[in-house]
């Protein structure tokens, strides 16, 4: 069987030179936490075999968009169609070929930084494991060629900047698909979504526990252990961060006096918003108001 690492019809790679990643992507402060060091797409890549037995450098992002192939990550193989995409985590093992019959069409990207590690780690655990299938996103691959076009205009500082910010947001597309879809056509995530959706309808009440459980006809007991796991917070606790955004809102935003702000977010006490504001915003609304004026 033929096999190659690269040489397709209408491939395209660009590898950013190392004296480039060293001198400029690892030393701008705004390019160390994530950047990419090769990035490409590789059409219909007829006999595509690649295996590195020390893993590679840097982690390795790549999203199928048609035809099949398979990965091998240390010693568990994946099947890859389309709209499949796999993160291959640096020095991890791996193998990776395209089928024999109907090779795939792949985008991929190598990317390192400061805080590349931790988010593949968020990935996986957003995953459960590092393959994922990704719902179709009309913006995630013009995305993709933009980052690629900038990249391919040289290395002025504003060039990568540019590219290596919009890759934050072309992973997040891929970490996150369900978010980036646009408002109502984005299916619930789960129950905690559905609890925080309630909740931001309730602002202008103080819900019980109680009724954000049964919001999601959970017990409250489980719900608790659920919302804390997710979020970090008790549900309280976020319900009352939520009343302190609309807050903000309304202090900087109307004319509101500190009792009509409190009255909106369902509090008669005033000077118990104020003290929930001052310990949320760590100043009073008043001071909040005017610093922001």
């Amino acid at each position: 069987m033929i096999r190659k690492k690269e040489g397709f019809q209408g491939q395209r790679m660009i590898v950013i030179p190392r004296n480039v990643l060293s001198g400029k992507c690892a030393r701008e402060p705004a390019l160390t936490p994530l950047f990419i060091t090769d990035i490409g797409c590789y059409p219909k890549a007829m006999f595509h075999h690649r295996k590195r037995t020390q893993g590679a450098d840097q982690h390795i992002l790549i999203y199928c968009t048609e035809g099949k192939g398979n990965v091998t990550l240390r010693k568990e193989t994946y099947l890859m169609e389309a709209g499949d995409c796999i993160l291959l985590p640096r020095k991890w093992a791996h193998e990776y070929s395209a089928d024999e019959t109907d090779p795939w069409t792949i985008y991929w990207a190598h990317f390192q930084g400061t805080s590349a590690d931790s988010i593949v780690e968020t990935a996986v655990r957003e995953w459960k494991g590092h393959k994922i299938v990704l719902q179709h996103s009309p913006e995630r691959i013009p995305l993709f060629e933009r980052i690629y076009e900038q990249l391919q205009r040289g290395y002025r500082e504003e060039n990568l900047v540019w590219s290596n910010m919009n890759f934050w947001s072309f992973l997040s597309s891929c970490i996150y698909p369900e978010m980036a879809k646009p408002g109502k056509a984005r299916q619930r995530h789960d129950n905690i979504d559905q609890a925080i959706d309630f909740m931001n309808s309730h602002l202008d009440h103080m819900l019980t526990l109680q009724q954000m459980a049964q919001s999601v006809n959970l017990s409250q007991s489980h719900f608790c252990f659920l919302f804390k796991n997710n979020t970090g917070f008790s549900p309280i606790e976020y319900f009352n961060q939520l009343k302190i955004q609309k807050a903000c809102q309304y202090l900087l935003f109307t004319q509101l006096r500190i009792k009509e702000v409190a009255a909106r977010l369902g509090m008669e006490d005033p000077c118990y918003f104020s003290r929930m504001f001052t310990r949320v915003m760590g100043v009073s609304p008043n001071q909040y108001r005017e610093r922001n004026a």
